[in-house]
């Protein structure tokens, strides 16, 4: 977990504001915030096939980190670019919003793959965590992930305002900070959520279906 975190900040803080103080004079805006993101896709897919993330959890990380990444190549300015991030990320939040509307929550689903990682079928864990009593605590964890992609996007939205593109630099340590501080919170809903399916199993006698 520490080496993580020290690799959190070293490639997305620490090397793109290497990349943006040093590269602006050369480069310009625009090219040098570009240049910024790269270090943080790489070690993004690192992650990802280290974690061995090949399930929906992982498939929207790296749907993502397209869409994202083809936002930023296609924005033609430095501004337009952070605009577009701002867009990008409230339409995140707008599709974990229809997941809970749709009575789908992307965070059961998130679940079911981590689940599946420990050795656990998905049919048996969908099942489980569908089962009245447990379902509408992945709702309000949903719930947590749209309540992060407001925040997060209206606080860059802010920055901008006041700072525009010079305030890129600001950007990048309170997004990081704030975002730790939503995984963090994000982690212990889940922690809270499995300690619910344990009392929920104890108290019902509950059978796990067949897969």
């Amino acid at each position: 977990m520490k080496n993580f975190v020290l690799l959190d900040l070293i490639f997305y803080v620490g090397i793109p504001l290497l990349i943006w103080n040093y590269g602006r004079d050369p480069l310009g805006d625009y090219y040098a915030m570009l240049l910024s993101t790269v270090p943080g896709i790489i070690y993004t897919i690192y992650r990802f096939i280290k974690q061995k993330q090949f399930n929906i959890a992982g498939l929207f990380i790296i749907g993502s980190l397209i869409v994202s990444t083809t936002v930023n190549v296609m924005s033609n300015g430095a501004e337009n670019m952070l605009w577009n991030q701002v867009y990008l990320g409230y339409a995140t939040a707008g599709l974990f919003l229809l997941s809970i509307i749709l009575l789908r929550p992307l965070a059961l689903y998130f679940a079911v793959d981590f689940a599946y990682l420990q050795g656990h079928p998905r049919g048996n864990s969908k099942a489980l965590f569908n089962a009245k009593g447990l379902f509408k605590w992945f709702q309000l964890l949903t719930g947590l992930f749209v309540f992060r992609g407001i925040f997060q996007n209206s606080l860059k939205a802010w920055l901008i305002m006041q700072y525009g593109v010079d305030g890129y630099d600001k950007m990048l340590i309170y997004l990081q900070v704030t975002g730790w501080v939503f995984t963090g919170l994000i982690i212990i809903s889940y922690i809270f959520i499995s300690s619910k399916i344990t009392q929920y199993l104890k108290e019902n006698d509950y059978q796990i279906p067949a897969s």
